[in-house]
């Protein structure tokens, strides 16, 4: 099977996307070809010579890296199936899309609708459902709109902003009723871009502005005394037949991050090794692992998801009420990453899991091509 990687992106996760692709890169079964596309910051694609894999697979601590060579940029036919991406005039042969790319431009829909366009299999959700999840105000919605608990919070865009008595009056209701602390963060960028903790207007003031610079809405959250906890989920959640183990939506073993810093942001996540503490399982009875894991379930199915996802939960230490609080669809596959050690930790190594993804890619392609598009 021919498997086209692609990473890097015009995302503030650029950097993290390098990690993440050299080590699913490193997880494809040998049998398979590996084709490397990199995406630079400005949206270029190119073909990386064969030369960046055998480096990556030969040092299993580097990141994978993108060079500009002008002979190697990459187009894209529309409705071209396997010879969707071309090259120099000649076509590249691809049975399925592995899109290892975070945040804006990764995980948003803009490339799966790219991908939908050229007919041909890709890894992880659909456009549509990428580009809810990737939205935290309307994914919170849909959540709420069956029952499932979300964090108190409010939405606040953009032009709000350019009015200053629109501006005071909504920074007023909104302290009446989050009272502070507050988590002030973007509703479309990931890795905690843009997310500050705050205790005072002034800081509200200031982290509103900084939000504004990665979207253009933004989520005020009241910051509850938590412990996070995360779990994994795999399959997909429209067409799965009931006999494919392949398809079957499965939450594995759920953990707990304990962050040394305020709280876990982008430098815990991927600078310090020492940012936080990864605990799998998490600290939980039975009875509540089994609750997270259906919950877990039950908001991946709502939004319709295929492919994976990590869910992640708030449990307050105080009352010991669980919220959710975000879904990624195109999780960290880095060595320290959740997502993977998650599913490991419930016996799915890391060869295995993506072999799994890259099967139910296959899949859910020919469940849809069952679909009439035209008469």
């Amino acid at each position: 099977m021919n498997i086209l990687v692609i990473y890097g992106g015009r995302s503030g996760e650029h950097e993290i996307s390098l990690i993440s692709a050299a080590a699913i890169v490193r997880g494809i079964k040998k049998e398979n070809k590996v084709i490397l596309v990199g995406i630079t910051k400005e949206g270029k694609f190119y073909l990386q010579e064969d030369s960046e894999y055998q480096r990556i697979i030969k040092d299993p601590s580097a990141a994978l890296s993108i060079k500009e060579d002008d002979s190697k940029l990459v187009s894209v036919i529309p409705a071209g199936k396997n010879k969707s991406f071309i090259v120099n005039g000649k076509s590249l042969d691809v049975d399925v899309v592995f899109p290892a790319l975070h945040g804006t431009y990764g995980e948003d829909g803009t490339i799966q609708g790219l991908f939908e366009m050229c007919d041909i299999p890709y890894v992880g959700c659909s456009h549509i459902s990428s580009a809810i999840t990737m939205d935290k105000e309307i994914t919170k919605m849909l959540w709420q709109s069956v029952g499932l608990p979300v964090v108190p919070y409010v939405c606040m865009k953009r032009k709000v902003t350019l009015n200053s008595v629109l501006f005071d009056a909504f920074v007023e209701e909104t302290e009446k009723e989050l009272n502070y602390p507050m988590f002030v963060k973007p509703c479309c960028a990931g890795s905690s871009n843009g997310a500050n903790k705050v205790k005072d207007r002034r800081e509200l003031n200031y982290a509103i502005m900084e939000a504004f610079q990665w979207d253009d809405k933004i989520l005020i959250e009241k910051s509850i005394n938590a412990r996070e906890v995360e779990c994994s989920v795999t399959g997909n959640s429209v067409t799965a037949p009931a006999d494919s183990e392949v398809e079957e939506v499965v939450a594995y073993l759920p953990g707990e991050i304990a962050p040394s810093h305020t709280f876990y942001d982008f430098d815990a996540k991927y600078n310090d090794p020492d940012g936080a503490k990864l605990l799998i399982p998490a600290q939980l009875s039975e009875n509540d692992i089994e609750k997270i894991r259906k919950t877990a379930c039950a908001a991946y199915k709502v939004l319709n998801c295929t492919g994976l996802s990590r869910v992640d939960f708030f449990i307050d230490r105080d009352t010991k009420e669980v919220y959710l609080n975000e879904i990624n669809t195109m999780p960290g596959f880095t060595k320290i990453s959740m997502f993977p050690k998650m599913c490991e930790a419930a016996g799915l190594p890391f060869e295995d899991l993506v072999q799994l993804l890259i099967d139910q890619a296959m899949a859910r392609y020919k469940a849809k091509n069952n679909l009439s598009t035209s008469r």
